[in-house]
């Protein structure tokens, strides 16, 4: 099965975006499906002009509007973060869409995902190895970092969109579909982010929260490569805020206001938070990632550690030994920082890269 190419043009233009490319139409041979959902389709690929497998996000796209996530993802370019290598237009293949326009985004292609990875280790009653759960935390907390430097917040952070690769454990972020550019001031949907992984605020209802709701989804998913399971497991937005008190107590009124200054219903059963010791106890993690992850789930949206501070926790600090390595594994370089990954926090940004590696620059 081949996907015939076609240049790239305005998108969301009124006009019919595809021009047929007759020397470029065969540069991709569909190998495979990897992904589908209401958004679209994924499509491993092959580069027949590079011979590298690429990843294909096919989405159809409606002629009034364009395109946010490749409007966002275009102008990312950080190691932790999944990089577009081209857009172009196709339309559609049958005689039912053939007047349909689809939009195709090539991506580097990267062979697991974070959530088949803690699936096999639960499969295989096997804890997900420690050193892996700090080198992934590590990597998507950079990528965090970079996004909020520029002020785009994921808003759909879960195991399924974070990729990595087993052979280099590199990780990358992925899926900018509901990736937004968050303006202080201007309003947001609050139905967003899958349910699992909502931040307390989003179920109380708040338009103008910030990306610390990508932090509190961080947590739970460093928190879901030790256990193997969600955190929070709700099975509606009600039953959700009910797992979060079962661990976190219920919130004050206080809290409440900081999470959503509008909100309105006060009436929770008065439960007291459940320690994080106690949650972690049969995995027995290392303290450092207790008090960690503590920092991370908590309610109000301001007193969550911001991207540049988790990285600084004592929790990070065996990566930032000279030395630091896993026998027969390349590992990703981590000191290799961004501007824009530095910039919220200029302060506290040069504590970042060790001395050791300092004296060698």
């Amino acid at each position: 099965m081949k996907q015939r190419l076609v240049t790239q043009a305005d998108e969301g233009s009124q006009d019919n975006p595809i021009q047929k490319s007759n020397s470029s139409q065969n540069q991709f041979q569909i190998l495979q499906v990897v992904g589908n959902g209401t958004f679209g389709m994924v499509y491993l690929a092959l580069d027949t002009k590079s011979n590298e497998k690429v990843a294909i996000k096919k989405v159809f796209q409606d002629r009034r509007y364009k395109n946010r996530e490749h409007l966002i993802i275009q102008e990312l370019n950080h190691p932790c973060i999944v990089k577009l290598r081209q857009a172009f237009f196709t339309q559609g293949d049958n005689s039912k869409n053939a007047d349909d326009i689809y939009l195709n985004l090539v991506m580097d292609y990267i062979p697991e995902t974070l959530s088949k990875l803690i699936r096999n280790y639960r499969k295989n009653k096997t804890a997900f190895p420690n050193i892996l759960l700090k080198i992934y935390s590590y990597q998507m907390l950079r990528a965090l970092a970079y996004l909020q430097g520029i002020g785009i917040c994921h808003r759909d952070i879960k195991p399924q969109n974070i990729l990595v690769n087993p052979n280099n454990h590199v990780l990358k972020i992925c899926d900018f579909g509901s990736a937004k550019r968050l303006i202080p001031g201007e309003p947001n949907v609050a139905y967003i982010c899958s349910r699992y992984y909502r931040a307390p605020e989003l179920i109380f209802g708040a338009t103008e929260y910030t990306t610390s709701i990508d932090i509190w989804s961080i947590g739970c998913v460093i928190a879901e490569m030790l256990t193997g399971e969600p955190l929070f497991p709700g099975e509606s937005a009600t039953d959700q805020l009910v797992e979060i008190i079962k661990i976190l107590g219920t919130p004050t009124i206080e809290q409440i206001k900081l999470m959503n200054p509008q909100h309105q219903e006060y009436k929770f059963p008065q439960i007291k938070c459940h320690p994080w010791a106690k949650v972690f106890s049969k995995f027995k993690p290392e303290p450092l990632f207790i008090d960690f992850v503590s920092k991370l789930l908590v309610y109000p949206p301001k007193e969550r550690l911001k991207p540049l501070e988790a990285l600084l926790h004592p929790y990070f600090d065996e990566i930032r030994q000279q030395g630091f390595s896993m026998p027969n594994v390349q590992l990703p370089n981590f000191f290799d920082f961004q501007k824009e990954e530095l910039q919220i926090q200029p302060e506290i940004a040069h504590k970042l890269t060790p001395s050791w590696l300092k004296q060698k620059q």
